[in-house]
């Protein structure tokens, strides 16, 4: 009996010392205590809170503290500014192709145009494409052959190309002119550069290369929204 009370208040005494470190430094064995519960109380090992851990848990304030009203203000303010900017810009696009499509070019021009449009043919649909090595999306094909034939600047993306040109009538199109549809919607989403008798050059889309269709063909057909001449070419 004597010796499970020892066990007892020997457990006890481990159980404070445990909780509190500093407690446990003061602890002593009892007097009388034989040699066994002496050891039982000195020798079992006491465990330090985890300060350490604690600490690594509890967050930074810092973390969840708000950004200053002034930041978040200028960051809305700068978008707000992009977006205003991209308008500007596609207005300004449009501006500036139109004056500069406004100059006069050789009379063989449009040969040029032709002729060199005709060599980019089996180039792969790139969207976004500007570049025979990196592949053509339709405006991109129609821009490079008029930049690096003729010299003239055109628009980035077809709907622009479409209100830079002057309208033409189907019966009266000729080499050069661009030739436009609508593919999704009522918006102008494609672009090609027409040939003669109903033709026209083109990098169609995804999976294609850039290659002679027909208007007549039923799907460009029924998409067909008009032609555009580039007045930099309008008078030969």
């Amino acid at each position: 009996m004597q010796f499970k009370r020892l066990t007892a208040l020997a457990l006890a005494t481990c159980c404070i010392a445990a909780v509190t470190p500093a407690i446990a430094d003061t602890v002593q064995a009892p007097q009388g205590l034989d040699q066994s519960a002496t050891l039982l109380l000195t020798d079992l090992p006491v465990f330090a809170p985890a300060n350490g851990l604690a600490q690594s848990i509890v967050p930074d304030a810092s973390t969840f503290a708000p950004k200053p009203a002034a930041t978040v203000a200028s960051a809305q303010d700068t978008q707000e500014a992009d977006a205003v900017d991209s308008d500007d810009d596609d207005d300004s696009l449009v501006a500036a192709a139109t004056a500069k499509l406004a100059g006069h070019v050789d009379g063989h021009a449009r040969e040029a145009l032709l002729s060199f449009a005709m060599k980019l043919r089996d180039i792969r649909y790139h969207r976004g494409g500007r570049t025979p090595t990196a592949g053509f999306d339709c405006s991109g094909f129609v821009r490079y052959v008029f930049a690096k034939s003729i010299g003239l600047d055109l628009p980035t993306n077809s709907a622009s190309q479409f209100l830079a040109g002057l309208s033409v009538k189907r019966t009266e199109m000729k080499t050069g002119d661009l030739v436009f549809f609508r593919t999704r919607g009522k918006a102008i989403s494609h672009v090609g550069i027409y040939i003669d008798n109903g033709q026209f050059i083109h990098s169609p889309s995804a999976g294609k290369t850039v290659r002679v269709d027909s208007l007549n063909e039923a799907y460009w057909s029924k998409h067909f929204a008009g032609a555009k001449r580039p007045e930099g070419i309008a008078k030969i």
